[in-house]
């Protein structure tokens, strides 16, 4: 199998998209408004006609690294570049203040590597042994993990549960539209020709994540053509930039307890690298001797919160690749992406696809290396990048997205309906709205609905409750369902009732 993956991996197609993905997502990250989950949407029509281990490379690299692109305009000009390098910001910009941008940036540039790298050997380590868990599973199961799925997408509602769950229910409506697999009747199609293989999920994604951004990028052009901008400050781009041997073995229990963290919050669906930053963020001030520099301008606050949003990115893969189950926004993306490239998450990931797995693990670990060796030599040109105006992005955007949404099947058809989530994508932005739950539930209707009808054959005349109750690994999916309805609840319930006593 390794001679096998190592082949892959060294391929001239998996090199270049690795390195191509670096960069891009380093400058995705790096230009404010721009993010890895729009990035990823575009560059899956780009992938179609590559092989599944080299697209997926290139996808988690620009995942990655637009996690530490993010972190150079949060320390340049306090303008996080995506919401995971926000705890960066405060304590980046108060050193940039002092003349120690640079230093701020390699130790980022560093936190970043180390993070992004320990999580892709935890990725490769602890995949495996859930993979075996899958096992275990069948179409009953794969039912309840859907519902397992669903029942923690309100992580993924922007602070409101509710919300999450309600995106959530319209994207399970949305996937129900088309052709039903097991009867052959017509779905919510209207007698529109376009719409009776379903929702398009490439264009949906697109619409969602890459036009609507877009119309919110124009918004900010408007702002900028008032003035209402940041500008690099060339000042701190000189004097100290990597950290000595000396700081690396003082700040390497900060680098392991805030790569654990971004780990084990990156695995938590729904919780997202700004959490995890946030979490390290916390700890880091308890366990540091000096506590009061943080938020004035702390290099250990950036170590933590870096390493961190880093960690989180690997973190989340897992349950992705052995459950179906995204950890993220961005993860929900690869997961439709997977799809695409005809991966099935879980047994199969370990099974027949197992080298291909294999590689892509391999490459990512190899991409955060890759983005701390690239970060140290061009970061300062990086940076130049946020000079370029909306007015030249956007149209960019929007001419990708047209062409990707129409190249996957070459209709016409597919492009109207970028259009239509694009709208919806934007207005549902608007209202305060997330658009994540919506992708997360189109994309799991289909194996929850074929999962469910299944376990009804399946049980012959046993009532199906019973027969998931005989089944072990359903009761277990069954218990992890109910407490991550009523933990939640009742953690509301005792904020609640603090909240009011205060």
């Amino acid at each position: 199998m390794w001679p096998t993956v190592f082949s892959n991996f060294f391929s001239l197609e998996s090199l270049i998209a690795l390195v191509v993905g670096v960069v891009g997502g380093m400058v995705i990250g790096a230009l404010p408004g721009l993010n890895a989950t729009m990035a990823i949407s575009l560059l899956i029509p780009i992938t179609y006609t590559m092989s599944p281990y080299a697209a997926f490379i290139m996808m988690m690299a620009v995942y990655t690294s637009a996690f530490y692109g993010g972190s150079l305009t949060a320390i340049l000009i306090h303008t996080p570049g995506t919401p995971s390098s926000a705890a960066t910001a405060a304590d980046g910009y108060a050193l940039t203040q002092k003349g120690r941008g640079l230093e701020a940036m390699g130790m980022s540039t560093v936190a970043s590597m180390i993070g992004g790298a320990l999580s892709g050997v935890a990725l490769l380590t602890l995949a495996p042994l859930l993979g075996k868990v899958t096992l275990l599973f069948s179409a009953p199961e794969y039912f309840l993990i859907v519902i397992l799925g669903l029942s923690i997408i309100g992580g993924l509602g922007g602070g409101s549960a509710v919300k999450g769950y309600l995106m959530g229910v319209f994207g399970l409506i949305l996937g129900t539209i088309g052709t039903d697999t097991i009867t052959g009747q017509l779905r919510f199609t209207f007698g529109n020709m376009g719409l009776y293989s379903g929702i398009s999920t490439v264009p949906a994604l697109i619409g969602l994540f890459s036009i609507s951004q877009a119309m919110v990028l124009c918004e900010q052009h408007a702002a900028f053509k008032r003035g209402e901008h940041r500008t690099v400050d060339e000042s701190a781009l000189h004097g100290k930039f990597l950290p000595s041997a000396k700081e690396m073995i003082f700040h390497l229990p900060n680098f392991i307890r805030s790569a654990i963290i971004g780990i084990v919050v990156g695995i938590l669906p729904g919780a997202g690298g700004d959490i995890g930053a946030w979490f390290a963020y916390g700890q880091a001030k308890k366990a540091s001797k000096h506590p009061e520099e943080f938020g004035n301008g702390s290099i250990e606050a950036i170590c933590a919160s870096e390493t961190a949003n880093n960690a989180v990115t690997g973190g989340s893969i897992i349950p992705l690749i052995t459950l179906g189950i995204p950890g993220s926004t961005v993860a929900a993306v690869l997961l439709g992406a997977l799809i695409m490239h005809g991966l099935t998450p879980g047994q199969s990931m370990f099974g027949k696809n197992v080298t291909t797995t294999y590689t892509i693990i391999i490459g990512f670990i190899a991409a955060n290396i890759l983005m701390g060796l690239i970060g140290m030599l061009i970061c300062r040109q990086v940076i130049k990048i946020t000079k370029v105006s909306d007015a030249i992005l956007v149209p960019v955007i929007v001419v990708l997205s047209t062409i990707g949404s129409y190249s996957i099947n070459n209709r016409i058809s597919d492009v109207y309906m970028m259009l239509a989530f694009g709208l919806i994508g934007y207005l549902f932005k608007k209202a305060g709205l997330p658009t994540a739950p919506i992708i997360l539930g189109l994309l799991l209707e289909s194996t929850g609905e074929q999962g469910f009808k299944n376990a009804i054959l399946m049980a012959k005349d046993t009532p199906v409750l019973l027969y998931y109750l005989q089944r072990p690994a359903s009761l277990v999916l069954i218990l992890l369902i109910v407490a991550t309805v009523i933990v939640p609840t009742i953690q509301s319930a005792v904020k609640a009732v603090r909240n009011r006593r205060a």
